[in-house]
């Protein structure tokens, strides 16, 4: 696996401007920091994408479980990069906001771990099972994965609603489903198993018994703790879309985005 070609960044431009809209003062202290270092290690990342990616086979067998920590904060180009981190931006305001920064910073550090052996599980499963050495050697790198498991947490506190997927109005509770399915056909090369890892932390979270053992380990801080709501507000500093948009990875809005920007840089 090789980093592609990074040429002028577009991504990498775009997405600083989004944050730029946004304010960087409205944007919550961990949900920038995560930014922060996922551009990081884009830009200065600790190894090439071939010994940072997740697989069973360098992972579990070979030992390597540095790739844990390595995989979710390494992208292959910076369109992956973009689009994580713009999805994560929306995310993370809402959550961070909602649970406190500390708590959102436990989840996050949880989830990226605990997305990666999933992950490895589901690989290792589908080889064993279906007998596919393959799968073994699917290397997955990226916060996607993460992403997942923080649209069923945003999906859990904002019940309700339909959003769109490809045009199509979906139920909130199984948006995370139909999104799973529409990004694994419309874009060649994503990890249908790192999404659906995603999702099964973030139930194993809102359904399951993760987030009690979760305050047990904890233990010396609640869930609720974290700045006051309203030290966090969006000011006229930025642009009309200063609002995080409803729950959910909305496919048709960000490729929208994608296309009005992309022309602007090329009509310049």
């Amino acid at each position: 696996m090789q980093r592609r070609s990074r040429g002028l960044n577009t991504g990498l431009l775009l997405l600083l401007s989004q944050v730029f809209q946004v304010g960087v003062n409205n944007i919550p202290p961990v949900t920038l920091a995560t930014l922060a270092l996922n551009v990081w290690f884009f830009l200065s990342p600790l190894k090439p994408l071939q010994n940072s990616c997740l697989s069973v086979e360098k992972c579990y067998q070979q030992k390597d479980w540095q790739r844990l920590l390595l995989s979710p904060v390494h992208h292959a180009d910076d369109w992956h990069l973009y689009f994580n981190m713009v999805s994560m931006l929306w995310k993370g305001m809402n959550l961070e906001r909602r649970l406190g920064s500390r708590w959102f910073a436990y989840i996050i550090i949880t989830f990226s771990l605990l997305t990666g052996v999933v992950y490895l599980f589901l690989e290792l499963a589908v080889a064993e099972f279906m007998g596919e050495p393959g799968f073994r050697r699917n290397c997955a790198v990226g916060f996607s994965g993460v992403l997942f498991a923080l649209k069923v947490l945003n999906n859990h506190y904002c019940p309700g609603g339909v959003v769109n997927v490809l045009g199509f109005p979906v139920p909130n509770r199984f948006a995370c489903w139909a999104e799973l399915v529409a990004i694994h056909f419309i874009s060649s090369g994503t990890s249908f198993a790192g999404h659906l890892a995603g999702i099964l932390v973030g139930l194993l979270y809102t359904h399951g018994p993760l987030k009690k053992i979760m305050e047990t380990c904890a233990g010396f801080f609640p869930s609720n703790i974290g700045y006051p709501r309203q030290q966090y507000y969006f000011n006229n500093s930025g642009n009309s879309r200063n609002s995080p948009p409803p729950y959910g990875f909305h496919l048709s809005p960000e490729e929208e985005m994608r296309r009005r920007r992309l022309h602007r840089f090329d009509s310049q």
